[in-house]
């Protein structure tokens, strides 16, 4: 049995979001960072960076042997496809499609992921009690975010498709679609964007991702 170990809203958002694509059986496991869950020893063992999420795959108790524990958003995404070629949801070995699923994957999970640290841990990147320069990594960070969003509407332009990489949903929709539900409070949210917005109206129409906001029990606004 699969267990992904989430916190509503987060980066395990993505990954839950494939797993109800999939439609495999798994298991949630609730991480209350209100409590710091993911500092406790318990939750280190299985991420020693103490961040969300954590999948585990398999159950060592059964006789199967060793569980396999994966940290990483990119790294789940590559598993969950990997493990389940019949899905669809990432394009064929060796292919140039494939290898620009990967790109997309790495840039959004790498590049995009690490500069929203910067937007919303602002003051982890300045020395304590500097408020004035936590406001100004916001700002730089919120502005280089905006051009990322953009580089995200120019390719959805591209191509004419509805979604990211064309004709095909795949797994790096629903990670594109957690970046852009992260930027509802900026100044100009990935909503505004003209070819953005039809494709978050498009991943909000999927059962999949209506079951993980109601069993995650996000609130308005959704994106």
């Amino acid at each position: 049995m699969i267990q992904l170990h989430y916190h509503p809203g987060n980066a395990s958002m993505t990954p839950h979001m494939l797993l109800r694509e999939l439609g495999v059986p798994f298991e949630l496991k609730f991480v209350d960072r209100a409590n710091a869950a993911h500092k406790s020893p318990e939750y280190l063992k299985l991420n020693p960076n103490g961040l969300i999420p954590v999948l585990v795959d398999g159950d060592p108790s059964t006789g199967s042997g060793q569980a396999l524990v994966l940290y990483e958003s990119a790294a789940i995404v590559l598993h969950l496809v990997d493990a389940h070629p019949a899905a669809g949801l990432a394009p064929a070995l060796g292919t140039p499609e494939r290898a620009q699923f990967y790109k997309w994957l790495v840039w959004l999970s790498g590049t995009m992921i690490s500069m929203m640290q910067h937007y919303f841990y602002s003051e982890r990147m300045v020395a304590p009690g500097n408020v004035a320069g936590a406001l100004e990594v916001k700002a730089q960070a919120e502005a280089k975010l905006g051009a990322m969003f953009d580089q995200i509407d120019a390719q959805l332009a591209s191509h004419g498709g509805p979604w990211l990489l064309g004709q095909r949903f795949s797994a790096v929709d629903p990670m594109a679609f957690m970046l852009c539900r992260w930027s509802r409070g900026f100044t100009r949210p990935a909503r505004t964007l003209p070819h953005i917005a039809p494709f978050l109206e498009r991943m909000l129409a999927r059962p999949a991702v209506q079951k993980v906001f109601e069993v995650e029990q996000l609130s308005p606004p959704s994106v």
